[in-house]
Order: structure tokens, then C-alpha cells, then sequence
């Protein structure tokens, strides 16, 4: 449970309808598989003790009496297995007979939720066995034995004090599709965690319901959700059930087994996230316990197994969900430049063009934004601005595009306007330093926004959401302009929206975009060898997928330094040991925090994802912040 990695589990064992015995065995095998497999939290169907379909068999004392001792033979079984485990099963309590969860942990029961919402319509017939549970406070308790009772309600927060993210409770099939449902209450009483006991048979489209309500549960209370169902055992009398279960996490389904596939699955949730992602909603209630039992297990902090995460987080690995998305965040672009340039009467649209992914994906969305206002694309000026450091292939490039495009392109020269400036601030023009690098950044902002003024127009700017996070970016320089179209989308995504671009495009314009892919990033500000690129941006900040993927679970996930570099190396592991991963997260908050000046004073521009900077709206940080707390930790980092 380090970083609140936790391991779950649910499993539809083996079972005969009304074998207590049987099921009871099964049970204890599935409970010794999930042991060794380092599980934490197991969780079996409604009624798997007995069976779900024992219909009016629920109501006979032999069964009963048999259920109980099966329980009992259960519980003995996990002594010893520090697991937090909910089995399903009929109790007979103060005359009447509940259809309850019954949660376990080593060698002893733990507590007994009663099923609050009895699903009594189409093939479900509950309430002709089991009684509904009246009771609000944990007032209630049910006598384990002659010298122990257990809380029976369906009221209780199953927690682990020395891992206090690690907090559970319970609700029992029905129970999720009710308008009410007490997984709304458990998570205001604190419960990350909700697991579902259930029994819901199959029949043409409710597996889609099925996934939907969990996953949705999930994501409006910001929990893990567990639901096990019942099995193909189940009696056939009037119906099938197909232990269709899933395990999902703040609105994603991280694991299911599909209708009629058998076997455990496993799932490692982050609990610590669902409580720092509470923590930032204002909307989410304070915890309300006052009509809630506290269950407690002393569960030690296991090690997991670190889960697998994206090595490109912004990125969907599905084909047809990146497709959909990236057509949805270039209509967010190109809608806003839209709008930015009627609302300002723009009569052009300015961009400085290089050849590079961020100008040419600037360049693809003004595009698609003067088809929206019906306007023509010469509308849009594409300035090429060559100087020291600019190499034949990428002003190529930059020239072609903007011409295929069908958008008007001038050339402005800077080497000598940047040479007169050296000379009138006395700087050696061999002195290739960051005064050298700067004042062509300068000098190509002062041209394309007096070109604006020139041509009543609105400088589009290309500067990307990994450069924002980076401050690579020259202060009032490519840092400046009158709409930074791309400042919220991240250079691995600028790369895969230009893909995406040049897939719908044929010709010469889709030949650029293909070698503009294949060219390496680069501002070109130093004196270029042998006609060849080289200043390259990621020998100097670092790879670009790694600041993407520190910069996604450092801001939008909130992790800690040991947990953003454990998580790294996992991902990683193909390609960057852990020396080189740690060396570029020292670069990453180094500049993070140094640079945030710049973030302080940058144009508007359009949100498109949950990761943003914009200092008015998603990301407000002192720019003399210091980075102590988070060296610090790096430092106690152990290769």
C-alpha cells in the first residue's frame, strides 16, 4: 500500500445451488489464490455461500443453519491472511432473514451490511424471502457467537488506520440502481472504496446498463468500485447469470470479466489520488460520520506490484478514441481562434512559421478556423523569418505547407536586423549564448506583430502546454503573442494532431506534414553544421515523453516526487533507466518552479484537457515559489 497502491479482486467461484459445503470450499480456494496473488481487498457475489437462486429454500432453517456454519468455516479459514474479504450470505437476525454482505479479516468477522433496496420486479423476487433493512445508525448488532457481536447495518466505513486512504463499505446488487443509492452516503462518510455484492442475471443489454451504472457510480463519488456477480452455476430454472464483473476507478473501467468468462480478476487502485481528487473538488461534502460505525483491521502495508501506466497520458492508446478525440480538441482550437478573430475584427491572422510541429499545427488550425468564418485563407499570413541557425529543410517545409495550405506567405530575413542589434548593444556576434539565442526570438515577434499592425491583424501563437510547464520559451519573445492557440495542448499531442492531420491530407501538403514529423524539435537558434539541425531541444530540457508524463501526474494527479519516479521507471523500463528518469525530474521541477514568471503573463488561449496553466484559470502558483519540499524528496530517492 506505499503511494496508496492497493490491490483488489473479485471472483465468481465455483458453486452448487444450495450446497453449502461445496461453496464453502470453493470459497476458501478462491481466498488462498487471492492471498498468494498479494490481494488486499477480495470481494465475492450476493448469497455466493448459499447460492443466489435458492428462492423459497431462503426461508427453512436447515439452509440457514447450514449457511451459518459455512460462514464459520470460512471465517477459521483466513486466519492468518491479512485481506480485507466480503462474502455473501442469507443471516437470520431478531426473526427475520437478511440477504447480507458479510466482510472478513483474518480469522474474524468484521461487520454484516444487510441489503437496503430489495429488488422485487421482472425475475427478481426478494422480498418474498428477505426482509428490508429498516435501520439507520449502527445501533443494530448482530451476536457472532456467546462473547462477541459485530455491527449489522448497513452504516459501517471498513478502515485501515495505518493506511487511512484504505477505507471501504458495502452495498448489495439492487442497492446501485436505486435513485438513493447508500454508495452516496458511504462516500460522504469517507469511503474511497465501494464494493457491490450482486446477482443480476443476464439478458439482451444489460451489461451495457450493468458497466454504465458502475462506472458512473465511480466517477460522480470519486471512488474504486467493486462488483462481483453471480455466476453461470446459478440455477437455469428461469434464467442465467454470467458473472459479469467489473472493477472501476473515478469513471474508468480497469477491469471486467465479461458475461461467461470465469476466473479472478485483479485490479491495483490509487487510493491516495481518490483522496487527493476530493481534496481539489470544492463540490465534494466534508466527511459526515455521525451516523456511521468505524470497522477497523490492523492490515500492515503491503508492496504491490506497481501498476502499468501510458507512456503518453494525454494520448488514448485506442485507434478509434484518439481519432474522436483529437477531431474534438482541433474544432476546441480552431472554434476559439474563430471566435477570437471575428470578436478583435481581424483582418489577418499572423504566423510566424518554422518548419517545426507547433508552428504547423498553429498554421492547420487557423486554417480550419477561416473555413469556419467563410473566409478566404489568404487571410492568413505565414511569416518565415530565416537567420543564423535556420536550416534549408525546415524553411522548405514551413514555405511548402503554407503555400499548399493556400494561405499568403512572406519572407523576412532577420540575420541582419539581429546583427545591427548586436552591434548597438555590443555583443559579439561569435558569443553564441543566451543573448545570441534571444534576441532572434525577440527580433521574429517584433516582426510578425508589426506585421499584425501592418495588416489590421492577430498574431497566433505556437508556443505548446510542455514549453508553457518548461518555460522553454523566450520572455517576450515566441512567449508573447495575441492568442496562443496551442498553449493547452502537450508536445506529444502536437505530434499526434499533425498525424492526425496528415492522414486526411494527400500531396504536397501531406508530404510536408510527413517530414515535419520526421524532423527533430529544435527553436534553430544556433548556427546550423553542415546544413543540418544542431540545437535540439531534447538534448537540452530532455525527452519530451517523459516531461509529458511527469507534467500529467504532477499536476492533473498531484503526485509526489518517490511516487511520480516509481510510476516512471515502470513505464519507462525499455527505455530509460532510472539514473536518466531521475535526472530529467530534477530538470523537470527545477524549471517548473523557475519558470513560472512566464507562466504569470501568458496570452489567452483555449483549455482543451484537465492538465491546464493558464494563471486565470486552472493554475495559480507564486512565481517565487520554492522547490525545496519537492528537491528534498528526490534527493532521498534510492537508485
Amino acid at each position: 500500500m506505499k503511494h496508496g497502491f492497493i490491490k483488489t479482486a473479485t471472483v465468481s467461484p465455483e458453486l452448487r445451488v444450495a450446497d453449502t459445503v461445496y461453496n464453502a470450499e470453493k470459497i476458501i480456494e478462491a481466498i488462498h489464490a487471492a492471498n498468494d496473488e498479494n490481494v488486499s481487498l477480495l470481494v465475492f457475489p450476493e448469497l455466493c455461500v448459499t447460492g443466489y437462486t435458492c428462492a423459497d429454500l431462503f426461508l427453512h432453517r436447515p439452509l440457514l443453519d447450514a449457511a451459518k456454519k459455512a460462514v464459520d468455516a470460512i471465517v477459521k479459514a483466513t486466519e492468518g491472511i491479512e485481506m480485507l474479504i466480503f462474502i455473501g450470505a442469507p443471516i437470520r437476525h431478531n426473526n427475520k432473514v437478511y440477504d447480507t454482505a458479510i466482510a472478513i479479516y483474518d480469522g474474524s468477522i468484521r461487520g454484516i451490511v444487510p441489503k437496503k433496496n430489495l429488488a422485487n420486479y421482472g425475475e427478481s423476487y426478494e422480498a418474498r424471502q428477505f426482509s428490508v433493512f429498516e435501520g439507520d445508525k449502527y445501533s443494530m448488532f448482530f451476536d457472532v457467537d456467546e462473547e462477541s457481536s459485530v455491527p449489522f447495518t448497513t452504516n459501517i466505513v471498513f478502515a485501515a488506520p495505518n493506511a487511512p486512504e484504505f477505507t471501504v463499505a458495502c452495498e448489495i446488487g439492487e442497492d446501485l440502481m436505486v435513485p438513493e443509492s447508500p454508495s452516496v452516503s458511504h462516500a460522504k462518510a469517507g469511503a474511497n472504496i465501494i464494493v457491490n455484492l450482486a446477482a443480476s442475471a443476464e439478458i439482451v443489454g444489460r451489461a451495457a446498463k450493468r458497466r454504465l451504472a458502475v462506472t458512473s457510480a465511480s466517477a460522480k463519488l470519486v471512488c474504486a468500485y467493486l462488483y462481483a456477480n453471480a455466476g453461470c452455476e446459478e440455477s437455469t430454472t428461469d434464467g442465467v447469470f454470467s458473472g459479469h464483473s467489473m472493477i472501476a476507478y473515478n469513471g474508468k473501467l480497469l477491469s471486467e470479466k465479461k458475461p461467461f468468462e470465469t476466473g479472478m480478476q485483479t485490479a491495483i487502485i490509487d487510493v491516495q489520488t481518490l483522496a487527493d481528487e476530493r481534496m481539489k473538488k470544492n463540490t465534494y461534502p466534508a466527511q459526515d460520520t455521525e451516523d456511521y460505525f468505524h470497522a477497523y483491521f490492523d492490515m500492515p502495508l503491503k508492496e504491490t506490484e506497481t501498476p502499468k501506466y501510458p507512456k503518453r497520458p494525454f494520448i488514448p492508446t485506442d485507434k478509434n478514441e484518439f481519432e474522436e478525440r483529437a477531431e474534438s480538441i482541433i474544432n476546441i482550437q480552431a472554434y476559439a481562434l474563430k471566435k477570437r478573430i471575428a470578436h478583435s475584427r481581424a483582418k489577418t491572422a499572423v504566423i510566424g512559421i518554422s518548419g517545426g510541429l507547433d508552428s504547423t499545427l498553429a498554421l492547420l488550425i487557423a486554417a480550419r478556423a477561416m473555413d469556419l468564418l467563410g473566409r478566404d485563407r489568404k487571410d492568413i499570413i505565414s511569416v518565415t523569418m530565416p537567420c543564423f541557425g535556420t536550416t534549408q529543410r525546415t524553411k522548405s517545409n514551413a514555405v511548402l505547407l503554407a503555400e499548399a495550405l493556400g494561405t499568403t506567405v512572406r519572407t523576412v530575413d532577420i540575420k541582419r536586423a539581429v546583427s545591427v542589434h548586436f552591434e548597438d548593444i555590443g555583443h559579439d556576434e561569435n558569443n553564441h549564448d543566451v543573448t545570441f539565442e534571444n534576441a532572434q526570438a525577440r527580433e521574429r515577434t517584433q516582426v510578425i506583430m508589426d506585421i499584425a499592425n501592418q495588416t489590421g491583424g492577430l498574431v497566433v501563437g505556437t508556443g505548446d502546454l510542455s514549453e508553457v510547464a518548461l518555460g522553454w520559451s523566450t520572455y517576450n519573445g515566441d512567449h508573447m503573442s495575441m492568442y496562443g492557440v496551442n498553449a493547452d495542448v502537450p508536445k506529444t499531442l502536437v505530434r499526434y494532431l499533425v498525424a492526425h492531420f496528415a492522414n486526411g491530407m494527400e500531396g504536397e501538403a501531406k508530404a510536408c506534414l510527413l517530414d515535419i514529423l520526421d524532423t527533430p524539435v529544435s527553436p534553430e537558434l544556433l548556427p546550423a553544421k553542415d546544413g543540418e539541425i544542431t540545437q535540439k531541444t531534447e538534448d537540452i530540457v530532455g525527452p519530451y515523453d517523459l516531461h509529458d508524463f511527469f507534467l500529467y501526474y504532477t499536476i492533473r494527479k498531484g503526485y509526489t516526487p518517490s511516487k511520480l519516479f516509481r510510476v516512471a521507471t515502470c513505464a519507462f523500463a525499455d527505455e530509460f533507466d532510472g539514473e536518466t528518469i531521475l535526472k530529467w525530474m530534477t530538470k523537470f521541477y527545477s524549471r517548473f518552479f523557475t519558470q513560472q514568471f512566464k507562466r504569470s503573463c501568458v496570452p489567452d488561449g483555449p483549455k482543451v484537457g484537465s492538465v491546464a496553466l493558464s494563471p486565470r484559470g486552472d493554475w495559480k502558483m507564486p512565481s517565487d515559489a520554492m522547490a525545496t519540499a519537492w528537491m528534498n524528496e528526490l534527493d532521498e530517492i534510492q537508485i
